[in-house]
């Protein structure tokens, strides 16, 4: 498998051009608007792919320099606040990502992903069915379903 760095980095005018959408969605949830917060969900916004904390830390370095751990405090935050859901990646590490199209998320995301062989990117499958018709045996009660195919993306194919 190659790298999972990103090898299409955050464009710097797709990132300020999410920056309204960003603050709307963090307005919308009734809590502080710092500047950390509406630059991380910008980068999110303006991402194609889930992105690792490290991807969004390094997009952010050009545009917006943000600590590390600022970057992981704010992720979490927006994962809490159900802005953006958090997918783990075959490599153990979590992947940050927005719904589509590039906007926030429902708290309980129930959708599919695409990792890429190759390039280790994940994308989400918002128009993947993911109703199954299963029965759990007595007294288990799922959270979450978590659906994940696995091949070459449009980018590598």
């Amino acid at each position: 498998m190659k790298s999972t760095t990103p090898s299409r980095k955050t464009s710097r005018a797709a990132y300020l051009a999410h920056i309204p959408a960003a603050e709307a969605a963090l307005r919308g949830k009734a809590d502080r608007v710092t500047q950390p917060r509406v630059a991380i969900l910008a980068c999110l916004m303006s991402m194609d792919h889930a992105a690792s904390h490290f991807d969004v830390a390094q997009a952010l370095a050009t545009h917006h320099p943000i600590d590390r751990v600022t970057v992981y405090r704010v992720l979490e935050w927006l994962v809490e606040k159900g802005i953006a859901h958090r997918i783990a990646g075959d490599d153990r590490v979590w992947r940050f990502m927005v719904g589509a199209p590039r906007a926030p998320v429902a708290t309980h995301h129930q959708h599919a992903h695409f990792t890429c062989t190759d390039c280790g990117q994940t994308f989400c499958l918002d128009d993947v069915p993911t109703k199954f018709d299963f029965k759990l045996p007595s007294g288990f009660k799922p959270a979450e379903v978590d659906l994940k195919f696995r091949g070459r993306c449009s980018h590598c194919a």
